[in-house]
C-alpha cells in the first residue's frame, strides 16, 4: 500500500483543488511508460470505442456521471506475451504522483479487449488493484472544477508471465512485478474537463 502518495497528495493537492488552481502536477515524466522506460518495447494499438483519442472522454466514464471503466481494445501481443496490464493515470492531477484511476493485471493472454463498466469486485477477467482513492476497481474522472481539461492515459502493457496478484494491490508492487517483464506497450489518451 503506497500511503505516503496518498497523504502527500491530500496534504499538499487538496488545498490548492479545493481552490481551483492546483499548484503542482504530477508531469508526464512520472507515467508508468516514461518510469519503465518503455520507448523501445513492441509497439500495440490500443483505441476505446467510447472516445476518439485525444477527444472528450464521455460522462458516463467519470464521477459526474454513472463512473463505468471505459471499454477497450487492442492487438495482438509481440511472441511470448502471456499476459496483460491496463494502467489508467492522470499526469495533470494536482499530486506528486499521477492519479491512477485504474490498475488491472493478469488479463489472459488470449485476451484483446475490456467491457465497459467492469465491476471492482465478482469480474472474473482479472485482478484489480487499488486507485488513488484506495479503492479496489475503476474510479471515474474528476478533475478540479475549472481546471484545464486533464489527460487519462489507458495504457496497455504486454508481458512474458503473469504476475499471480492478490485483489488491490498497489501501484508499487505492480511496477516492481512488471519491470523487466514487459514486451509491447500500447496507449490511448481522453480528455476530461468540468466547468468551474
Amino acid at each position: 500500500m503506497n500511503l505516503n502518495h496518498t497523504l502527500r497528495s491530500l496534504v499538499l493537492g487538496m488545498p490548492k483543488m479545493l481552490r481551483g488552481r492546483p499548484g503542482e502536477r504530477a508531469g508526464e515524466e512520472r507515467l508508468i511508460q516514461h518510469r519503465l522506460a518503455l520507448s523501445r518495447v513492441a509497439p500495440l494499438v490500443v483505441m476505446s470505442p467510447a472516445f476518439v483519442k485525444g477527444s472528450h472522454i464521455p460522462v458516463a466514464y467519470t464521477a459526474d456521471g454513472a463512473g463505468l471503466s471505459p471499454p477497450l481494445r487492442w492487438g495482438a501481443g509481440p511472441p511470448g506475451t502471456r499476459s496483460w496490464v491496463v494502467w489508467m493515470e492522470d499526469p495533470d492531477a494536482p499530486t506528486p504522483q499521477p492519479f491512477i484511476h485504474w490498475l488491472v493485471a493478469d488479463l489472459s493472454s488470449e485476451r484483446d479487449s475490456l467491457p465497459e463498466g467492469i465491476p471492482a469486485q465478482g469480474a472474473d477477467v482479472a485482478v484489480q488493484g487499488r486507485n488513488s482513492l484506495l479503492r479496489v476497481g475503476y474510479t471515474g474522472c474528476a478533475p478540479p472544477r475549472g481546471d484545464l481539461p486533464h489527460r487519462y492515459h489507458l495504457q496497455v502493457l504486454a508481458l512474458d508471465r503473469s504476475l499471480d496478484l492478490e485483489p488491490g494491490f498497489g501501484r508499487r508492487e505492480l511496477f516492481r512485478a512488471m519491470r523487466g517483464h514487459v514486451l509491447g506497450f500500447g496507449e490511448t489518451v481522453g480528455v476530461y474537463s468540468r466547468p468551474g
